[in-house]
């Protein structure tokens, strides 16, 4: 069956809205807080099933409450959940993030079951050459490492969002067809290769497309994403300002993932797929929590003539 696998984490957000981030040592009320289903891979997956595409989400919870929400929330968006494990003894992993009056967040991530995902969750019957795998940097890296290797050894195709940002081997990047980054991470993994630092944005994507090989993704916030390609060619899409809308931008980023993967499943056009990938993005940051208003399919082709066509640079 084709579809995009993701292979990733499975959270749960306890959200809590503050006039301020704390600094060192200070405390901050704050009268209450909410709890939505979480985690990048969760996010990524929920993102590109609401974008037409069929999605299977390969993970572990624990045998919990939270487990059971994140079971559900996935069965309401029409996710493949049977490749989501349960463990009987690792809580659900779960994530504290603190949204201040600007719509900026802070996030700390407890692992928990996410821990011990396994890269044989992932059979090798499931992958072929139609379909896409989408990855992130919340479980073992080397159980990542091994999705990779072999879903790229059918013909599948391959994406990684480096978020958080971590060391990625040579090999790995060998067999990676597009490497999703943001500012900071790609500014991280650049010096880690040795390359020289830029300031531009577009200079240090196409730095990394070309020594990594692959086509590299750099969201870039406000001011919209860049892919290059490793020949030296790429696209840039301005984003959509949502001026008073704005409410949290904890999903933004694992929307874009989304979706960009759906795009890719579909075969769209690289442009076609950044337009797609930003407006969706911006979208996702009406409401509060990374999944509550995560466009669905019309809702992007609605919204889409709001985000110009992608421009060469």
């Amino acid at each position: 069956m084709a579809m995009v696998i993701v292979f990733g984490s499975l959270n749960i957000d306890l959200v809590l809205k503050v006039k301020h981030q704390p600094v060192v040592g200070e405390t901050i009320l704050t009268p209450s807080y909410e709890w939505f289903s979480g985690g990048k891979g969760c996010n990524q997956a929920i993102a590109c099933s609401r974008s037409g595409v069929k999605t299977a989400m390969v993970g572990q919870v624990g045998d919990d409450g939270f487990g059971t929400r994140l079971m559900n929330a996935l069965k309401r968006d029409e996710v493949l959940a049977s490749g989501v494990a349960r463990h009987e003894k690792e809580p659900t992993g779960t994530a504290f993030i603190t949204v201040d009056d600007a719509g900026d967040n802070q996030i700390i991530v407890a692992s928990g079951a996410n821990r011990l995902a396994t890269a044989d969750q992932v059979p090798n019957e499931i992958l072929h050459k139609d379909n896409v795998c989408l990855m992130q940097m919340e479980v073992n890296y080397s159980e990542n490492w091994d999705v990779i290797h072999r879903a790229k050894g059918v013909g599948a195709k391959t994406i990684l969002n480096l978020a958080p940002a971590g060391t990625v081997p040579r090999a790995v990047l060998d067999d990676l067809d597009y490497l999703i980054v943001n500012q900071i991470e790609g500014r991280q993994m650049a010096e880690k290769m040795g390359l020289k630092i830029e300031d531009s944005a577009i200079a240090m994507a196409r730095k990394l497309a070309e020594s990594a090989d692959l086509i590299c993704v750099m969201t870039l916030g406000p001011l919209g994403c860049v892919a290059m390609k490793p020949d030296g060619k790429g696209w840039q899409v301005k984003a959509h300002d949502l001026g008073d809308d704005l409410a949290d931008t904890t999903g933004a980023g694992d929307t874009f993932c989304g979706v960009f993967a759906g795009c890719v499943f579909q075969k769209m056009s690289l442009q076609e797929t950044l337009r797609r990938a930003s407006i969706a993005g911006t979208l996702a940051c009406r409401g509060l929590g990374a999944q509550s208003k995560m466009p669905r399919m019309e809702e992007i082709e609605e919204f889409l003539e709001m985000v110009p066509a992608a421009q060469a640079v």
